[in-house]
């Protein structure tokens, strides 16, 4: 039992089973032993790899994408850009590099990464000292400055904690996090119905609930829709409504017992995009998409963009570039339900009457 399996057992010994939210938010947040608090979990030493470490392709497409909502919103002179969990620095090193096409948009920005983890703030400021543009730093959105902002959010809101609830006797028990008989962690359900869900549901079944995320992105849309801006939110998860839990462990890029060694891997669950959209129109505000990423990309010019890289490639370097671009995007045509091209969902929040930013112009009305 490490460290941290320690603290939470001493808790529940001390006041009971917590729920598998608080346990999640200790396991990735805990200031001294939580997972982002101090691990570098991307690339292939670490424990994941995400689309920006994949190619500069996707990062470049934000940058463009940033750079024409930025024009959408009549060119302020002031902006303030946030990327939330930015990684190494990967996605805005290239953001900004590709963003070079208009100046006036990167003299107009004010740049701002929310980060807790203090290895990856090391390598956010290494990523992008070369970029030209100051940046600063914060623990939450809340702490970024007031005014119109873009805000990028690639694989974050996955990793917020989530509640299950499963049915039994009638009623859904949100499932806890206690102790067996030998006080190793291990999940239990609470003793009494949650009274605030009546839903009906079979023996079993299990609803996971993405609260955490509602609530940022209420937060989110409620100052878009006040102040102006838009968010980009990158993520795998799902559209329809659904049941069944799909909390993850990951370490090493394998699976992991979620219960084994808190703050040594990974925690995720897959974002429910149907409570974001509604948290966001709760605000006020519009939402586009969510789209397949493969199809939001291939309408920013990912395709076109592989084939100037190749132009200028040699043969392993196309090669590198075509695997890339199949895992980015897909095969144009092709029906597969297991790669990035399709898990992972592209939603975009604006203020209302905002025009469709770039890749959901072809939305259906």
């Amino acid at each position: 039992m490490n460290a941290l399996a320690t603290i939470i057992r001493d808790m529940i010994v001390e006041d009971g089973p917590i729920s598998l939210e608080r346990y999640m938010a200790l396991a990735l947040g805990h200031p001294a032993h939580g997972y982002y608090r101090t691990k570098t979990p991307l690339g292939a030493s670490g424990d994941f790899i995400t689309a920006p470490e994949i190619s500069q392709m996707f990062g470049e497409l934000i940058g463009l994408w940033c750079v024409e909502v930025w024009r959408l919103m009549g060119e302020p002179k002031s902006l303030h850009l946030v990327e939330l969990g930015p990684g190494r620095g990967t996605l805005m090193a290239d953001l900004l590099r590709a963003a070079r096409v208009e100046p006036r948009f990167r003299s107009a920005i004010d740049l701002h990464l929310v980060e807790t983890s203090a290895p990856l703030r090391r390598s956010q400021r290494q990523a992008i000292e070369g970029c030209g543009i100051p940046a600063s730093w914060h623990e939450s959105i809340e702490e970024a400055p007031s005014g119109a902002v873009i805000v990028i959010a690639n694989e974050f809101f996955d990793a917020l904690p989530v509640r299950h609830y499963v049915h039994q006797d009638g009623g859904w028990r949100e499932r806890q996090v206690g102790l067996d008989a030998q006080g190793r962690l291990s999940f239990g359900l609470a003793p009494e119905p949650e009274p605030g869900l009546s839903a009906p549901g079979a023996h079993g079944e299990i609803l996971e609930v993405g609260l955490a995320a509602s609530h940022l992105m209420l937060t989110l849309a409620t100052r878009i829709a006040e102040q102006g801006g838009a968010l980009l939110a990158i993520d795998y998860g799902y559209c329809e409504p659904s049941r069944g839990e799909t909390l993850q462990a990951v370490r090493r890029h394998g699976f992991a017992d979620p219960l084994h060694d808190p703050g040594e891997a990974d925690l995720t669950a897959h974002v429910d995009f149907c409570s974001l959209e509604r948290a966001a129109r709760a605000a006020g505000a519009q939402v586009h998409g969510p789209a397949p990423q493969g199809q939001w990309l291939a309408r920013l010019g990912i395709f076109e963009r592989a084939a100037m890289l190749r132009s200028h490639a040699d043969q392993s370097q196309c090669a590198a570039i075509d695997a890339a671009l199949e895992r980015l995007a897909g095969t144009p045509g092709a029906d597969s339900a297991t790669d990035m091209a399709r898990l992972f969902k592209v939603l975009a929040v604006t203020p209302p009457d905002f025009p469709a930013p770039p890749g959901f112009e072809m939305e259906s009305p």
